[in-house]
């Protein structure tokens, strides 16, 4: 968050388009929880669930990756902040990975957290 706060907030950005992206933050586990309880309620291994609501995961994160690319193709922030904040995107995505991977095992004395 770090990264996109300062694409944002330096003096020679001083545009806060950048900062759109934390909808994409909040939007992306989303579908993915949303199946995994589905998925564990039903009792049964239900895929197709599953693969859309990757699919649909995978479409936020890529859309969080195009947004400043495409800010910044159409001069509405500069390239430095466009680098800052897919530098932000890359440390969030891997820490909300790191979060699914850690609290998902069940075997594993991560667990008695």
């Amino acid at each position: 968050m770090t990264f996109v706060i300062l694409a944002c907030a330096l003096p020679q950005f001083k545009l806060w388009w950048p900062f759109f992206v934390v909808i994409f933050y909040i939007l992306c586990p989303i579908p993915t929880m949303i199946a995994r309880r589905h998925t564990d309620s039903a009792g049964g291994t239900n895929n197709s669930c599953m693969e859309t609501a990757i699919f649909i995961t995978m479409g936020i994160i890529v859309s969080s990756f195009a947004l400043p690319i495409v800010l910044a193709r159409a001069s509405v922030i500069l390239w430095p902040a466009c680098y800052l904040t897919l530098a932000g995107n890359v440390i969030v995505y891997l820490t909300i990975i790191g979060f699914f991977t850690i609290f998902d095992m069940e075997d594993s004395d991560y667990a008695m957290w």
